[in-house]
């Protein structure tokens, strides 16, 4: 396994406290969009854990429109029997019909198209897998005996906030475009919410709503066409960094194994709630971002380009663009336990050397 995603699974595992552990202990987990960005860490870090956790099953769904990832046939090959991979479409297809899905009793939602220049392509996918996707799977879990159940939001689920509301809270309801190129994902995830919040009430069911803050890390693919993924591409074919803009809006960027513990942290939370999942510090420009991956591009790969200012070949590729992205995590902090220590050039620079130790697997 690569080095710098054992480390980051080790500090995933030692962010959990006694009775978080103790709450995944002899489980049967189930996890839709098992293929993506975030199911890299997810499954990864309860395979390398299945026996200390005594977990029963692990069960990975995902239709896989975008190709089957590498990592995911070699960690089957690695898992013994632990580990069960379906081909599946949470849209359309019948729950039942997947083997040992009735036995789960952890159930991680995250099934769905999350980077811009995909959801534009595909915005009807995007909307039902969080809308229709969501509530196939709560009715078919909502009369069993669950110990969570994780709905992955966003954070653009605020849209573009006022600044008296950055930090922005869980409780701030929100300046979203309900038309346009964005709201096919903004929307549904709100709606998905709603859906959750619904279903909670009328069959007392443990759902957690997670709101993801710009993660970034190992298993983000750089022809995911976030910035993220671009600038790392960028470092890696050794040509200048393009900023599809002024350079201007700002964000916090939430290294991957400080976010993964604030899923399972919320996953384990056994009641009804919401949560933002990010890092508070430092809100920097996309320009301060790009200087990052220069130097640590520098120092890992030997990077001789700059960053330049440039313009997306997408028209819609910054409309309804958030000027700020910065939460408020108290809440996360007080009630689950959580606490990230990442900062952005550390993470960065893990990323980086994730991507030099995989090279030759780049997709």
């Amino acid at each position: 396994m690569n080095h710098i995603v054992n480390e980051d699974l080790n500090y995933i595992f030692e962010s959990l406290n006694s009775t978080q552990k103790k709450k995944l202990q002899d489980s049967t987990i189930l996890v839709t969009g098992c293929g993506g960005f975030l199911g890299f860490y997810l499954m990864h870090f309860f395979v390398q854990y299945a026996k200390t956790l005594n977990l029963k099953k692990i069960i990975g769904l995902d239709n896989f429109m975008f190709g089957k990832p590498k990592w995911l046939d070699l960690l089957m090959q690695d898992s013994g029997n632990i580990l069960e991979i379906n081909e599946f479409n949470i849209i359309k297809d019948d729950i039942a019909t997947i083997p040992n899905a009735a036995d789960a009793n952890l159930i991680i939602h995250a099934a769905s198209i999350a980077s811009p220049s995909f959801y534009r392509a595909y915005p009807i996918e995007t909307l039902d897998a969080n809308v229709w996707g969501l509530r196939n799977l709560l009715e078919f879990y909502k009369n069993r005996a669950l110990k969570g159940f994780l709905f992955f939001s966003s954070s653009e689920i605020y849209g573009d906030p006022s600044l008296e509301n950055i930090p922005t809270s869980e409780e701030y309801r929100g300046n979203v475009a309900c038309i346009g190129p964005r709201a096919c994902y903004d929307e549904s995830k709100r709606f998905g919410e709603t859906i959750c919040y619904l279903f909670h009430q009328k069959y007392q069911m443990p759902i957690t709503i997670a709101r993801p803050f710009n993660n970034y890390g190992p298993g983000i693919g750089v022809n995911d066409k976030r910035v993220v993924a671009d600038f790392a591409q960028a470092v890696i074919q050794n040509i200048d960094i393009k900023i599809l803009s002024q350079g201007t809006p700002t964000r916090t960027f939430c290294y991957i194994s400080d976010a993964i513990s604030g899923y399972l942290k919320v996953l384990l939370h056994d009641r009804f709630d919401y949560f933002n999942i990010g890092i508070d510090k430092p809100e920097i420009s996309i320009t301060e971002l790009s200087n990052i991956y220069v130097q640590q591009g520098k120092e890992i790969f030997g990077y001789t380009g700059k960053a330049i200012y440039d313009q997306s070949k997408e028209k819609d590729y910054l409309t309804h663009n958030p000027q700020r992205r910065c939460p408020n995590i108290q809440k996360a902090k007080k009630e689950v336990d959580y606490n990230p220590t990442i900062l952005v050039y550390e993470g960065v620079g893990r990323y980086l050397r994730f991507l030099k130790e995989q090279y030759n697997e780049v997709r």
